[in-house]
């Protein structure tokens, strides 16, 4: 027989309650934000780029060139320095860090983010910001 636990649908399987609280104690993200940081793999660093007038024209004559931004202004900073990480690993610049604090992130989730994508830690995310 299955156990659904409806209560804690995203912890890990066979994990337990105390092991789910212990978890969410530390950085971490929620289960639509690391969706967030799945989908921003795929995406070039050219996506971050506002369109231009040409683009946005051949974009709504032939329907491509759409941008792949998202509607919720918090999920597309984290999308943003995610594809900073994915190309190219904590170099991250600055000015999508100091976003990235703004819209209510901390540093320790920065690290966890970056730390997660390139597979292991290298210490204080703070010092391999790029300028």
């Amino acid at each position: 027989m299955a156990y659904l636990d409806l209560e804690h649908p995203f912890a890990a399987p066979g994990a337990s309650r105390d092991t789910a609280k212990t978890a969410a104690a530390g950085p971490s993200f929620s289960a639509l934000e690391w969706s967030v940081i799945a989908v921003a793999r795929r995406d070039r660093i050219s996506s971050l780029d506002e369109p231009g007038a040409i683009s946005r024209a051949f974009g709504g004559l032939f329907g491509f060139g759409k941008a792949s931004r998202l509607a919720e202004p918090k999920l597309e900073t984290l999308r943003r320095l995610a594809v900073h990480a994915w190309r190219r690993g904590y170099a991250l610049p600055a000015s999508e860090v100091t976003g990235f604090l703004q819209a209510g992130f901390t540093m320790a989730q920065a690290e966890l983010l970056v730390a997660s994508i390139t597979g292991g830690t290298m210490g204080s995310l703070a010092w391999k910001i790029a300028a």
